[in-house]
């Protein structure tokens, strides 16, 4: 394995996640299950990489208040390196509160990480001996366009590599005036037509693998697609493909692609061919969709590599 920690940038917060017991009805109460967890698409990653056994050092910015303090004692707990997370006294932690459908997929979600930009250039310059050890960086797009100028500008620095999750589609743009200096990036069919003049989203595996074929032609090292139930394509200088994801009973689908994307870190960071790093990522994604908890607290190198697609 490469020498180092992985230093994970980006949000992290608080989930809540409703999931009704019948179709939806606007304008009316409707009866349902609400649950609340840890999550943030920065902070996920790192508690996957964690569990995973790979050291990670997490940079975020959370409220001065119960919910921070939550998101600190649980990603402590996971194994997770939060000595240079920001508090922000008289602000809130971030919040994604998601309605999801019968079937565990996601309806429609607000989000409120107004406390991320506090996670500024000045701040990451006064922390720039972390990227220094670093074996990785990995960001999420919740990052100011100034903060995000300023990783690229110490990764390079350091010589370090940069991963990045594009997060939402009206994210993902921020993105397009680096994607020639990433290592890996993960877009969901969603996102990939906001990634620098791809020509739409992707539809289908086909169209999937064309976008990811698109980005490396942007000058990107690797890029995956993910396509939920479908699976996902990718596509490094060499070449491209697609795995099929696992057919599994969806409990909750909140989280499943930033497992995919730390399990596929993981395998790369070991030094496993592409194919079965892509395949770590399905195995992880899927046994993250048949739990209610955003990250899948039983994830472990044993569990993944029992279950591993094949």
């Amino acid at each position: 394995m490469d020498e180092g920690y992985v230093l994970v940038i980006g949000s992290a917060g608080i989930d809540i996640k409703g999931r009704p017991d019948s179709p939806l009805q606007p304008g009316q109460p409707n009866p349902g299950r609400v649950r609340n967890s840890v999550g943030g698409v920065a902070r996920n990653i790192a508690e996957n990489l964690a569990r995973l056994e790979m050291p990670v050092v997490l940079l975020t910015a959370l409220g001065d208040d119960t919910g921070g303090l939550r998101v600190l004692d649980e990603c402590r707990a996971a194994g997770i390196d939060c000595d240079s997370v920001q508090i922000i006294p008289e602000s809130r932690t971030g919040t994604y509160l998601a309605f999801l459908r019968q079937n565990g997929e996601l309806d429609v979600a607000l989000t409120d990480f107004e406390v991320m930009q506090h996670l500024d250039s000045a701040w990451l310059r006064d922390h720039a001996g972390l990227f220094a050890e670093a074996a990785l960086v990995v960001l999420d797009a919740t990052l100011s366009d100034e903060a995000l100028a300023t990783v690229f500008d110490l990764a390079a620095r350091y010589g370090v590599r940069v991963c990045a999750d594009p997060t939402t589609p009206s994210l993902a743009g921020k993105l397009c005036p680096y994607i020639d200096r990433l290592y890996l990036i993960t877009p969901n069919a969603g996102e990939t037509s906001a990634l620098c003049g791809l020509p739409r989203a992707a539809t289908d595996l086909d169209t999937a693998i064309a976008a990811a074929r698109g980005l490396v032609a942007l000058g990107a090292a690797i890029a995956v697609v993910t396509m939920g139930e479908l699976g996902l394509a990718y596509a490094d200088r060499s070449g491209g493909g697609f795995i099929r994801a696992l057919k599994t009973r969806v409990l909750d689908a909140t989280g499943a692609g930033d497992a995919l994307t730390a399990a596929i870190i993981f395998g790369l960071l070991n030094d496993v061919d592409l194919d079965e790093a892509m395949r770590l990522g399905v195995t992880a994604a899927a046994l993250t969709l048949q739990s209610r908890d955003t990250v899948l607290h039983s994830l472990s190198q044993e569990l993944l590599y029992d279950k591993l697609l094949v």
